[in-house]
C-alpha cells in the first residue's frame, strides 16, 4: 500500500468570497486527494474553532494563512509515511497533534481539509468513488435533499429571523426526481416573488430573501409555489426550517425583530408549534438557542 509523501496547504476563496484552506494530499504512488473546506455564517459557541489570522490588512481579519503553515509544516511532518487508508488513525494523529477539545491550536479549517484530502487520495488509490470508499459495499440510497429556496437571518439582509426556509421532496422516487422537485420549485417562486413585487436577488446560500413582514409569509410563499409547480403540499413535498436561534436570543428572550417580538422560551415554543400545526413542517434545526436548556426541554 501506498504512503504519504506530501502535505500541502494553500489558501483559497469559498463561494462568499472568504478565505479558507485547500489541501492536497499526495502518496507515493503519484495519487493525489484534494479537499477545500466550508465555513458557516452563523455558528455555535462550542463548535470546532476555524483558525483566522486576525490580520485587518488582509481580508479584514479573516485570512487562513497561520492554518495553512499549520497544514505545511506540523500536520505534514506527522502524516509523511502514513498509510492512507488508515483514516482513523490519521484522524486521531490529527487530533493528538493539536491537543485541544475544540481543535483551535491547529484549527479546525486545517484539520477537516487534511482528513478529508487523505479520504480521497486514499479513495482514488483503491480505485472507489469516495462515498464507496467510506460506507462500504453495501446497500445504499441517497437521503431526501433539503433545498433552502428562502433564506433570512445571518443568510440574508432582509427582514425575517428564521434562517433557512426549505422544501422536502419526500414523495419523490430518486434523487433525480427530487433534484427536478426542487429545481421547478425554486424557479415557480422567482416568479412569484418577481409578481409580488418582492427581490428576486439572493442570500448566502442561494434560496430568495425577500423582505416580507413575517416568518409565515415565506412559508405561504413557498407552499404557493410547490402548488404553482405541480405538487401537493405535505404530500409530495414538506417543509424545513433552520431556525439558528441562537443568533436572535438576548437576555432570555427570542427577538424577532422582524416581527417586532420579544418571545419567552415558552412563548418562542408556541410560536413553532402554530407553525407546526398551520403548515407541513417536518424538521426544525436550531428551535432553541444554543444556551437555553430550559426552552430545549419545553421544545422537545
Amino acid at each position: 500500500m501506498s504512503s504519504i509523501v506530501d502535505v500541502i496547504a494553500r489558501e483559497v476563496l469559498d463561494s462568499r468570497g472568504n478565505p479558507t484552506v485547500e489541501c492536497d494530499v499526495w502518496l507515493d504512488s503519484g495519487v493525489m486527494g484534494r479537499a477545500a473546506v466550508p465555513s458557516g455564517a452563523s455558528t455555535g459557541e462550542k463548535e470546532a474553532l476555524e483558525l483566522r489570522d486576525g490580520d485587518a490588512r488582509r481580508y479584514l481579519g479573516k485570512g487562513v494563512l497561520k492554518a495553512v503553515e499549520h497544514v505545511n509544516n506540523e500536520i505534514c511532518e506527522a502524516l509523511i509515511g502514513l498509510d492512507p487508508t488508515d483514516q482513523a488513525y490519521i484522524d486521531q494523529t490529527l487530533l493528538e497533534l493539536d491537543g485541544t477539545d475544540n481543535k483551535g491550536s491547529l484549527g479546525a479549517n486545517a484539520i477537516l481539509a487534511v482528513s478529508v484530502a487523505v479520504a480521497k487520495a486514499a479513495a482514488l488509490e483503491v480505485g472507489l468513488p469516495l462515498y464507496r470508499y467510506l460506507g462500504g459495499s453495501g446497500p445504499m440510497s441517497l437521503p431526501v435533499p433539503m433545498m433552502n429556496v428562502i433564506n433570512g437571518g445571518a443568510h440574508a439582509n432582509n427582514t425575517l429571523d428564521i434562517q433557512e426556509f426549505m422544501i422536502m421532496p419526500v414523495g419523490a422516487r430518486s434523487f433525480r426526481e427530487a433534484l427536478r422537485c426542487g429545481a421547478e420549485i425554486f424557479h415557480t417562486l422567482k416568479k412569484i416573488c418577481a409578481d409580488k413585487g418582492y427581490s428576486t436577488a439572493v442570500g448566502d446560500e442561494g434560496g430568495f430573501a425577500p423582505n416580507l413582514a413575517r416568518n409565515e409569509d415565506a412559508i405561504k410563499l413557498i407552499l404557493e409555489a410547490t402548488d404553482k409547480a405541480g405538487y401537493v403540499p405535505g404530500e409530495d413535498v414538506l417543509i424545513a426550517l433552520d431556525c439558528a436561534s441562537s443568533e436572535f436570543y438576548k437576555d432570555g428572550k427570542y427577538h424577532l425583530a422582524g416581527e417586532n417580538l420579544a418571545l419567552s422560551s415558552e412563548e418562542f415554543t408556541n410560536y413553532l408549534a402554530t407553525l407546526c400545526d398551520n403548515y407541513p413542517i417536518i424538521s426544525i434545526e436550531d428551535g432553541m438557542s444554543e444556551h437555553d436548556w430550559a426552552g430545549w426541554k419545553l421544545l422537545t
